[in-house]
């Protein structure tokens, strides 16, 4: 009787903890799982980079002599200014004069050398004729047999000699007319003017320096020459740039007028990559308006390439793409059929995901270049069923899906979250991450006030 009696108490001992374990410890770690609806929306896909501002079309302005700068010229807008930074110059505006005293003395030797070798002339002209003349008596002389012929050679000689020195004395005077435009021409450089019309952005000599022109001509001033129009340098990766087009449509922003964005278009793919650290770029040009100046050169941009816009089609997080089931959380009538993984990854022999799919959408699917995917849905008891789909572009949050099953509305699994977790209130708090290093409260305490 005391045997049975014992046996007895041990049953209801283990009915209690039984009983127990169902109610605490088995609901507390029970899972359930975060879903959100299929929502139609406007999809924009885009591809982000950086750059920096840049004029259309800067011109440096060097110095073509060496000398030291004397005075910059007059600001065209305000007479009373000098050039510098910032000043708008027209085309064959004084920027700048350099000290023109060696090149007035090299003009001047250039006109004496000239003077001289035209007076030359006169003399080489005046003993040509003479030694001429010379050569006429000469052949007359000879005709009587009245000269001797060494005479009669050294006149002949003479009147050739004389000849050639005349063309010499010609040749003399084209070469210091040569040097004489060549003096002028340097003393006119002396004067630097503006070749364009634009604005100066930088100002790179100052009042009394001394610049040296040797082989290659120092750089006095940078000119934009039209700041209405700038471009942005863009660095994309070698990943993107197969998608970038040119007259694709831009949209970019700069730190220094934050939330406002300007838009552009690509105007150049260049070929030049560069490699940094392994990775490969290259420069795509984008090209925007800037007729309210507020683009400055030289800004750093934060670029996104338009590439495809999407109206009015389905849409999930990618959150909801990302997400893979354990084999125990898929419902019994798809176990068989499905697998957490498009690719079969967990060894199970599962169809293709395109392959399950309606034949209007493996074919649209493989018209836009877009890839199989799936998605989970709650069949009830902690179950999930999959919905397999054609994944299209993606913002970067939301990708578009599409296919047979997939309808509006729809409540696809994100996540999940245990039941401590709804006791605590991390559920009602949607997407707060919880800190695994924190200790849990123990059972029946009251979480902490929020700070």
């Amino acid at each position: 009787m005391r045997k049975i009696f014992f046996f007895l108490v041990l049953i209801g001992a283990a009915a209690a903890g039984a009983a127990y374990y169902t109610t605490h410890v088995a609901a507390d770690s029970a899972m359930s799982f975060r879903t959100v609806a299929i929502q139609r929306g406007d999809l924009l896909s885009t591809i982000s980079a950086t750059g920096t501002v840049e004029p259309e079309e800067v011109v440096d302005v060097g110095a073509q002599v060496a000398g030291l700068i004397l005075e910059f010229g007059p600001d065209p807008r305000s007479p009373n200014k000098l050039i510098d930074y910032g000043s708008v110059v027209e085309k064959g505006t004084v920027l700048a004069k350099i000290d023109p005293t060696t090149y007035e003395a090299a003009l001047d030797q250039a006109e004496a050398a000239l003077l001289k070798s035209q007076a030359d002339l006169l003399q080489l002209e005046a003993k040509w004729e003479q030694a001429a003349q010379e050569q006429k008596r000469a052949e007359s002389l000879r005709a009587n047999k009245a000269i001797a012929d060494t005479d009669y050679d050294t006149a002949i000689a003479n009147a050739k000699s004389a000849k050639a020195n005349v063309a010499v004395g010609k040749a003399t005077i084209r070469q210091n007319e040569a040097s004489l435009r060549m003096a002028k021409t340097n003393l006119g450089y002396t004067i630097i003017k503006s070749p364009v019309r634009g604005v100066i952005i930088d100002r790179r000599v100052n009042v009394g320096q001394t610049v040296v022109a040797s082989l290659n001509a120092p750089s006095l001033f940078l000119i934009a020459k039209d700041l209405r129009r700038m471009q942005v340098w863009s660095s994309v990766n070698e990943a993107d740039i197969g998608r970038i087009q040119v007259d694709m449509p831009v949209r970019f922003t700069v730190d220094a007028y934050p939330g406002q964005t300007f838009l552009g278009k690509v105007t150049q793919i260049r070929m030049n990559a560069t490699m940094t650290q392994n990775v490969v770029t290259y420069t795509v040009v984008v090209t925007t308006d800037n007729t309210s100046g507020k683009l400055l050169p030289y800004l750093t941009a934060s670029v996104r390439f338009e590439v495809e816009r999407r109206s009015k089609v389905l849409l999930v997080p990618n959150a909801a793409l990302r997400w893979k089931p354990q084999e125990s959380q898929i419902a019994a009538e798809t176990d068989a059929a499905a697998s957490p993984s498009p690719s079969g990854t967990d060894g199970k022999a599962a169809a293709s995901p395109s392959a399950q799919l309606p034949e209007n959408a493996r074919t649209a699917g493989a018209a836009d270049n877009q890839e199989p995917g799936r998605l989970w849905t709650v069949t009830g008891g902690g179950f999930v069923r999959p919905v397999d789909v054609v994944v299209g572009p993606s913002d970067g949050t939301m990708t578009e899906v599409s296919g047979g099953d997939v309808k509006e509305g729809i409540q696809v699994v994100v996540g999940e979250e245990s039941g401590e977790d709804k006791q605590s209130g991390d559920s009602a708090e949607g997407d707060k991450t919880k800190n695994p290093f924190l200790p849990k409260p123990p059972k029946g305490s009251r979480p902490p006030p929020p700070m």
